[in-house]
């Protein structure tokens, strides 16, 4: 009997195949007491898994390239952590065997990371493979993995590691279904690079029996287990007309009657450009350089370093637009060198602009490396702060852009509700709002975005965060500035026409997105997303704004 599951679609397409579960290794190796003598052996051994592990990753890095390898290397560092090794050895010392030592020390590290905030909290997967894979190699069994299959099939999981999708051979994975992971989660990440459809955050995922039949929808999030004929024909008739119409629509992003709505890319350095170039992005929506602070929590990078990685971005969209975000530590990113540490609650606390404000220094070496990198290119680049709460912060923020000679458009990020309440007032500091709908609808609802109980009130089709945007909005359009959106938002094909009908003037996003968007748009007129968004708005849930909007704009 076909019943229908929904989780979270990460990767647009439709995939129908048999389940196929993931391996995994031995996770909690026995605890028993080894002599004293035998520690300095055991140590040895530790120390030889952490580096194959390592060395594994790495070499998966380099056969994978692109976006795969960074994550992969990213991991071979967690492998290779001096403090983690620190504890390893110490565990040793008082009487633990290699592989329960290894277990306990990532388990404490695991904690630390899980409660620091949505940024680390999602690499806790990434760390727990590290540690199955060294543990593995300690007690001599296979390492996790993918499973061994001839026939074509559907790879459920309860969260996939980076050195498994990196590698997935997308002629047999059809696609693949996580009970963790997010939008945001590397699975997804990868998902999205290697175009395979994918479903995460579903609840049971690991219940499906094996070999059972189904099929999965990354568009909408929906698993129908054992699908009729007929859901099938459906589905791939679907699926076969949204590739169609998004290879079809070329160009700049546009509604049916030629309003322009232009499409850029949300980036983290000069690892995603190429992606976004091929994605045919007008520019760049979001530049996140906390990226290129976090690889040393404990330092800050020198301005030459950041000169090098700025200009990259830029010179890859001469004549194009480019939005960098200055720094955006503190909460879900903290950095040693910055944030403080025992904040009872960091989401409310110093971060963002306000960390800058209270460490100018970082924040002038930031705009002068931006307008070093900028210097004698053909490039439009803009510069916005974090975490704006009035027209204070804006000034203090366009002061500091001017002090450090940067000639670029200066603007506010509106995550916080009085930004978006009183727009008009920071539009009198800066030249343009970008609108992340992620943290604003956290403020809005009083609603952690690390805690799952409460996912519903994250949900961007909220309508009193749709009123938000349009008071952002609409306050832009009355002084004649910009607004765009560069949250998780945009990259929704429907509710971008819906936020296009609320006066949004730019769509920001993951690069492979951005075709389905762009062939979205194109279907209707700016007066039918502007319907769109008033029905959107009249209703009280995101379920209820969802149909609406589909409703206006399918002729219902």
């Amino acid at each position: 009997m076909e019943t229908t599951l929904r989780g979270v679609g990460v990767s647009h397409g439709v995939a129908i195949g048999e389940v196929r579960h993931m391996g995994t290794a031995v996770l909690e190796p026995p605890a028993k007491q080894i002599p004293a003598e035998e520690a300095e052996r055991e140590q040895g051994r530790a120390r030889q898994a952490v580096e194959a592990v390592a060395a594994d990753l790495m070499a998966r890095g380099n056969l994978a390239g692109g976006e795969a390898q960074a994550v992969l290397e990213a991991q071979a560092m967690m492998a290779q952590d001096p403090e983690l090794m620190v504890d390893v050895e110490r565990r040793i010392a008082v009487g633990s065997t290699a592989e329960r030592a290894v277990y306990d020390a990532f388990a404490a590290y695991r904690e630390l990371l899980a409660g620091a905030g949505e940024y680390l909290a999602g690499r806790v997967a990434d760390l727990d493979d590290v540690r199955n894979r060294i543990v593995a190699r300690l007690l001599g069994v296979p390492m996790p993995g993918v499973p061994d299959s001839d026939e074509p099939y559907v790879l459920v999981a309860r969260d996939l590691a980076p050195a498994d999708t990196a590698l997935l051979d997308p002629t047999l994975v059809l696609g693949f279904v996580t009970e963790e992971g997010g939008p945001t989660s590397h699975s997804a990440i990868l998902a999205r690079a290697l175009g395979v459809p994918a479903v995460v955050a579903l609840p049971g995922a690991g219940e499906l029996a094996e070999g059972t039949m189904i099929a999965v929808d990354g568009s909408t999030g929906e698993i129908f287990v054992h699908p009729s004929e007929e859901k099938k024909a459906q589905l791939r008739a679907a699926a076969a007309e949204r590739k169609a119409g998004v290879a079809g629509a070329t160009g700049p992003g546009a509604t049916a009657d030629g309003h322009k709505v232009p499409l850029l890319a949300n980036v983290g350095g000069p690892a995603d450009v190429p992606a976004a170039v091929e994605a045919g992005a007008e520019g760049v929506g979001l530049f996140r350089t906390e990226f290129l602070f976090l690889d040393d929590s404990k330092n800050a990078p020198t301005e030459e370093k950041q000169v090098e990685a700025y200009r990259r971005v830029l010179e890859a969209f001469p004549e194009g637009r480019v939005v960098v975000r200055v720094l955006d530590a503190g909460a879900d990113k903290p950095l040693d060198f910055l944030t403080p540490a025992d904040e009872p609650n960091p989401a409310l606390g110093v971060r963002g602009l306000r960390t800058l404000l209270d460490h100018p220094e970082v924040l002038r070496t930031q705009l002068t490396a931006l307008a070093k990198a900028a210097e004698d290119l053909p490039v439009h680049l803009e510069v916005m702060a974090p975490m704006v709460a009035d027209r204070a912060d804006a000034k203090a923020f366009a002061d500091a852009c001017r002090g450090a000679g940067l000639r670029a458009k200066f603007g506010a990020m509106v995550e916080i509700p009085s930004a978006a309440l009183r727009a008009r007032s920071i539009l009198r500091e800066v030249e343009f709002l970008s609108l992340g709908t992620n943290d604003l609808a956290q403020y809005t609802f009083a609603a952690d975005r690390q805690v799952g109980a409460v996912s519903r009130l994250q949900d961007p089709w909220q309508p009193a965060l749709l009123d938000l945007v349009a008071l952002a909005a609409e306050a832009a359009g009355a002084e004649g500035k910009s607004c765009g959106v560069c949250g998780e938002a945009a990259s929704d094909p429907l509710l971008a026409c819906v936020l296009t009908g609320l006066g949004v003037t730019s769509l920001s996003m993951g690069a492979a997105s951005i075709p389905y968007v762009r062939a979205t748009l194109a279907k209707y007129t700016l007066a039918q997303c502007e319907r769109a968004a008033a029905a959107a708005r009249a209703t009280d849930s995101a379920a209820e704004a969802r149909s609406a909007a589909q409703a206006v704009l399918s002729g219902e």
